[in-house]
């Protein structure tokens, strides 16, 4: 079994890396692939049996004045992807976010909610589903995924690392409530769920439970032995930017057990084991 990861040189592409690493497997950073290059990409493809595609355009606030350049990356890319694999017949895996949805529920978000997203970010993350699933419908996985933390890349858990480093205290916004999520746990899903040869479709990748950011901001701090009583809540009405962010985004986790897979784990949980294997070490 080929493995291609793309955008492999991001903080999930390289857990997914170490998750896959007893396997043979393609990292292709963007360096590498263009993924908006349909002939690059039915290069690259060739000879592998799963494509993981973790290239994205993730600059949320940005995506409002360079939507096109969104769209390319975000929806051309898996169109592009799904439509290589689909010829070769490899399966593909392709991340999407919990931003397809406008924010406006009150119960989670089950996998066949019809996709609604509120801002531009959301709107190109939704077009590439679409496209992905249309091109490969019998091998392709949509993953959403959400509020991400990494030992790889810049996340908001680092942030609020380095804020305490620096600063005595700070507010964090207390009305928006998610899931946060570590790569490490959602690279391992991934690999499990292929493993698994679980039926092609959406999956929700994202540690269970829910949290605001003031909860998950405390929570880093907890763990990290710092006091958590230095961070305040305040309101998103605060913190005004170009881009509307939903404010409820917990998605529900049905596909799982039908996959034969049990959910994934709570939050608080994850990052505790996140914080002891030395995910915030640097910090």
């Amino acid at each position: 079994m080929r493995y291609l990861v793309t955008g492999a040189s991001g903080m999930l592409g390289r857990d997914l890396q170490a998750a896959l690493a007893a396997r043979e497997v393609t990292a292709l950073g963007r360096a590498d692939l263009d993924v908006t290059d349909a002939d690059a990409v039915t290069a690259a493809v060739a000879d592998h049996d799963v494509v993981v595609n973790c290239a994205a355009y993730t600059k949320v606030d940005d995506a409002e004045a360079e939507e096109d350049a969104a769209y390319a990356v975000n929806a051309v890319g898996p169109a592009n992807l799904a439509a290589a694999c689909a010829r070769s017949g490899a399966r593909l895996v392709t991340i999407s976010t919990d931003y397809v949805f406008d924010g406006r529920a009150t119960e989670p978000y089950a996998e066949d909610r019809p996709r609604d997203p509120i801002n531009a970010y959301g709107r190109t993350k939704a077009a590439g589903e679409e496209f992905a699933l249309e091109a490969h419908p019998d091998g392709t996985f949509v993953v959403r995924t959400a509020w991400l933390y990494g030992a790889h890349g810049a996340n908001f858990a680092h942030t609020m690392l380095r804020l305490a480093a620096s600063k005595d205290t700070w507010s964090v916004v207390d009305d928006q409530l998610g899931q946060p999520t570590w790569t490490g746990d959602l690279a391992r899903r991934i690999v499990a769920m292929l493993d698994a040869d679980a039926p092609a479709g959406i999956y929700h990748g994202t540690n269970a439970g829910a949290a605001t950011w003031y909860d998950f901001a405390r929570a880093v701090l907890a763990e990290n032995g710092l006091d958590p009583e230095r961070i305040t809540p305040t309101t998103s009405s605060a913190f005004v930017r170009p881009a509307p962010r939903p404010a409820y985004s917990v998605l529900g986790h049905a596909a799982w057990p039908r996959a034969g897979l049990e959910p994934m784990r709570d939050w608080r949980t994850a990052l505790a084991d996140a914080t002891a294997s030395g995910v915030f070490a640097a910090e």
